[in-house]
């Protein structure tokens, strides 16, 4: 694979995104944080800002938010070192909603399911 095929912006969000969730788990203490997932990292192209994406078990989306973006600029200067680029990209969390909608859809699926399965019963009882 060819660097013009895979550009620099997605291996350091890559990157980030392991290195982030590392320190994550090992910096932040903070009980009302619960069990953080990142789930995905965009960087701009110049590398200025990381978009990082978030799944949260354990808490409330938006005060794990709020801790997240109150950590972001301890974060920085060690993800910075670990990177090894000389300026770390500002962070920006954002909590990801395409899990819990994906919860949701299949909830509601089976949901139909089963209520299909019940009226199929029904309508077999009544011949």
């Amino acid at each position: 694979m060819t660097n013009k095929a895979f550009p620099r912006a997605k291996r350091i969000a890559q990157q980030i995104q392991q290195t982030l969730s590392e320190l994550i788990r090992r910096e932040l203490r903070d009980p009302r944080l619960g069990m953080v997932t990142l789930t995905e990292v965009r960087v701009s192209k110049d590398l200025s800002y990381a978009k990082v994406y978030f799944s949260v078990l354990g808490a409330q989306p938006q005060q794990a938010q709020e801790i997240l973006e109150a950590a972001s600029p301890l974060l920085r200067g060690p993800l910075g070192r670990a990177l090894g680029i000389r300026h770390s990209p500002e962070l920006r969390f954002v909590q990801d909603e395409l899990i819990e909608s994906g919860a949701r859809l299949s909830a509601l699926i089976n949901q139909a399911v089963k209520e299909d399965t019940e009226r199929h019963v029904d309508d077999e009882d009544k011949r």
